[in-house]
């Protein structure tokens, strides 16, 4: 039961109010909102049917939660749709690296906490897949469903001076030099000379990532090794992969579809590792029709 209608003060623009430890809606609708979890400064926006099942979106490396823009207006038209930047993007706070996934997945568990959400239908792209997996292993209580999208469960040996290599461009130049480069890998070629509004959107977004957080999130990403565990995850999944995604290919996503018993793989044509962005509409009706079987509450 909710006994009161405004927000306490921890939270620098509330989007919940907590009395009893239950929540309510008390914010306009896609307000980025900001609260403290493990020390951390985390930004965050709340939108959609109060009373509607919680999905919970978890952005990729270098991006922020405006990546999911595409997927709001269907999303929010019956889910409550909590939206975050996690640590070392967007609004949120980017303290000294390196990061761990685990510290990533406690964020996510430690916002739930604080807003008072006990379960979500988690959906990660990339690093957020990353997440979601650590979640699954360790918080399966928290999750009534998983989605993870261009991702991959392991980070082999031979990858990682490429990924030493990212993170001392960060440090040492910045940001700038990994744009192009980026959103190379991220679009096909057809969508970046197409799309080029969404793209240039992609870019400013690798612009504004902090160097420290990218860098600790690199770190993070870089430790990855999860692939023979995932057998232990049993809750319902999906996979979505773009065909034409060069960094977490196809490969990488059956191999994870392989290990989860009961899980769907939906491939989508014509698109790389921003599938949300290059195909919303065919990403979209995958993640909803996976949502309808599974968003009882």
């Amino acid at each position: 039961m909710v006994y009161g209608k405004t927000c306490r003060g921890h939270h620098r623009v509330s989007g919940l109010c907590h009395t009893m430890g239950t929540c309510c809606a008390c914010s306009p609708e896609g307000i980025q909102m900001q609260t403290t979890v493990n020390g951390l400064t985390i930004n965050y926006t709340l939108d959609g049917p109060a009373t509607g099942p919680v999905v919970m979106l978890s952005n990729s490396l270098a991006s922020n939660l405006t990546m999911w823009d595409s997927q709001m207006p269907e999303l929010t038209s019956r889910y409550r749709v909590l939206r975050y930047d996690t640590r070392g993007h967007g609004g949120t706070d980017a303290p000294a690296g390196p990061y761990t996934l685990e510290a990533l997945a406690e964020d996510a568990r430690g916002l739930l906490h604080a807003l008072g959400i006990p379960r979500v239908h988690f959906v990660g792209l990339s690093m957020g897949g990353m997440i979601g997996q650590i979640l699954g292993l360790e918080y399966p209580k928290l999750l009534q469903s998983l989605v993870l999208c261009d991702t991959m469960s392991r980070v082999p040996p031979e990858a990682k001076p490429l990924w030493e290599e990212r993170i001392h461009t960060a440090h040492t130049q910045g940001m700038e030099p990994l744009v192009e480069p980026t959103v190379a890998r991220w679009f096909t070629a057809p969508f970046r000379a197409q799309r080029p509004e969404v793209v240039d959107k992609v870019r400013s977004m690798i612009r504004s990532t902090p160097p420290q957080g990218y860098a600790g999130c690199c770190h993070a990403i870089a430790g990855l090794n999860l692939t023979e565990r995932l057998n232990a995850i049993t809750l319902p999944t999906l996979i979505i992969v773009g065909e034409d995604d060069p960094g977490t290919p196809v490969a990488a996503s059956r191999t994870i579809h392989e290990q989860m018993q009961g899980s769907e793989l939906v491939i989508l044509p014509s698109a790389a590792h921003l599938s949300n962005l290059e195909q919303p509409e065919a990403f979209n009706q995958a993640l909803l029709q996976f949502l309808a079987q599974h968003a009882t509450r």
